[in-house]
């Protein structure tokens, strides 16, 4: 097991924690038919989300992806989970623009059908993204790490 976390992930892995706990606030919160306060925790998640889509889109720039740094036989495990985990963020992230705009501009009855689709799958979203963050830096050392100028422009 690392002793030693990286900062940067370990910041934006929280972030994404947050927003997924604060959308599962969100969805109690409008069961109750607490709607300012849904809209508002719903608004604190996308912030949330925001702030950690910045530092990691910022890291994978500048610093680079971490390789996987676990053992040889479980990496395609690992590559297949993290498609998977990419594949639900980015369905995640589209859907939340889609319900966001929906709430706002108050098309409640498409809002209604998205809104919940949406929380579950960011919900796991975050799940996902904890998994890959443990997997990456906790469970086993994080392998190279390469920033995307670096590879684009070859040095």
């Amino acid at each position: 097991m690392n002793t030693s976390l990286p900062i940067l992930p370990t910041i934006s892995t929280t972030f994404i924690v947050l927003s997924a706990i604060t959308v599962a606030i969100g969805w109690y919160l409008i069961k109750q038919r607490k709607i300012e306060a849904h809209m508002k925790a719903m608004t604190v998640a996308a912030i949330f989300a925001v702030i950690f889509f910045i530092i990691y889109a910022s890291r994978t720039i500048f610093i680079g992806n971490t390789a996987f740094g676990g053992p040889a036989d479980i990496e395609i495990y690992y590559t297949i989970f993290l498609i998977f985990h990419i594949t639900l963020a980015t369905v995640g992230a589209v859907f939340g623009i889609i319900s966001l705009v929906t709430g706002y501009k108050k098309n409640l009855k498409r809002h209604r059908k998205l809104g919940p689709i949406t929380s579950v799958i960011w919900f796991f979203t975050g799940i996902t993204g904890v998994v890959v963050y443990l997997l990456l830096y906790v469970f086993y050392s994080g392998g190279e790490t390469t920033s995307v100028i670096k590879a684009i422009l070859g040095f």
